[in-house]
């Protein structure tokens, strides 16, 4: 069992920078690929970025590539997602998730998840 908790979300201006912040519980954590999503209202919930359990393996949607980084410190159960350069289309509810067999871009396998965060961007 794992329980996730955002933080770290915001209003911001274009152009500027949030640092977004996913805290998990239980003791298992260093065991899960963690990913990152969001949903913007009135569309679909899209895959952000991953990571894989060690830390290792990164990947990431091609709209946020060279602007989004994710990391991750299992020593504080933490997962990060570094937001830069954000754009008002970057609005939206983000959501981290886990995932015991690897992770992935598809939302469906990730087992559990977190409330989310709102960050808006303006213009």
């Amino acid at each position: 069992q794992v329980q996730l908790v955002e933080s770290g979300g915001g209003l911001v201006q274009a152009g500027g920078s949030l640092r977004l912040s996913c805290a998990a519980s239980g003791r298992t954590f260093s065991s899960y690929a963690m990913g990152w999503f969001r949903q913007a209202p009135g569309k679909e919930r899209e895959f952000v970025a991953g990571i894989s359990w060690s830390g290792g393996t990164k990947y990431y949607a091609d709209s946020v590539k060279g602007r989004f980084t994710i990391a991750r410190d299992n020593a504080k159960n933490t997962v990060y997602l570094q937001m830069n350069s954000l754009k008002p289309e970057d609005t939206a509810v983000y959501s981290c998730a886990a995932d015991l067999f690897g992770g992935g871009v598809a939302g469906g396998v990730y087992k559990y998840w977190g409330q989310g965060t709102q960050v808006t961007v303006s213009s």
